[in-house]
């Protein structure tokens, strides 16, 4: 008998509330894709959030892709504010799998932060810290002289200026936090989107969204890699190193 779902609730994201008038939830959608972006959902809520989230939101990986995809209107309704940001594939291997979910997540909140909802505090799915820099990480330096054309993606003079706030991490946070599940919505609706709409020589974005499955791995031996592919990864048949991270 398989164990039953987890359904989100607003305890966390109360408790963090009383400290901080901005509370954010954060999740990533595509860590262990082969190809494609990885992308990051934050939604931000306040202490005038309804306390009534969307009905039926849970992880978005206990949803149906229609389910998502009917929730995601719902949520942005229901936060205060919210963002999505990816990392490309070419920043991904620039910058091995953790810095590209930090970037991403940085622009993220530089999104937010721009509208003034800069959350106090955010509360990432899992139990690993990726969003806060560690000492002397390329990515620690972003609010103060940005990247400019140092990583692929970002043009001549971008800089993303919000600091990272507190991290509070929580296992199974996008099942069991409502606000972080609405983060792995938008996430995971917006980067499937994505992926559906490039063009596709026959790699089969539209049913695989760059992951390995079977049709996946036969193009890649019969087509190799496209630019769309983490090339600094071990793509199957192809004797590539692994990620890095």
């Amino acid at each position: 008998m398989s164990a039953p779902h987890l359904l989100p609730d607003r305890v966390l994201e109360l408790e963090e509330l009383a400290r901080h008038s901005l509370v954010g939830g954060m999740d990533e959608v595509g860590r262990g894709s082969l190809a494609g972006p990885v992308t990051v959902g934050l939604a931000v809520v306040s202490r005038s959030t309804p306390d009534a989230f969307p009905q039926g939101l849970a992880d978005s990986k206990q949803l149906t892709a229609r389910r998502r995809e009917a929730l995601a209107g719902p949520c942005r309704r229901w936060v205060l504010d919210w963002a999505v940001a990816s990392s490309s594939p070419a920043e991904i291997d620039a910058l091995g799998i953790v810095g590209a979910l930090r970037l991403a997540g940085r622009r993220a909140l530089d999104e937010a932060a721009r509208r003034g909802h800069a959350p106090g505090l955010v509360i990432l799915d899992g139990t690993s810290d990726w969003l806060s820099p560690p000492q002397a990480d390329l990515l620690g330096t972003l609010p103060d002289v940005g990247l400019g054309g140092q990583v692929p993606g970002l043009g001549a003079g971008a800089r993303l200026r919000v600091a990272v706030p507190a991290v509070r991490t929580q296992v199974k946070g996008d099942a069991r936090c409502a606000v972080v599940a609405a983060a792995s919505v938008l996430a995971k609706v917006h980067r499937d989107t994505l992926m559906s709409a490039l063009e596709d020589p026959g790699y089969g974005w539209a049913s695989n969204k760059g992951y390995a499955s079977a049709a996946h791995v036969a193009a890649l031996a019969r087509l190799g890699a496209s630019e769309q592919h983490r090339r600094s990864w071990h793509l199957p048949g192809l004797g590539r190193p692994g990620p890095r991270g």
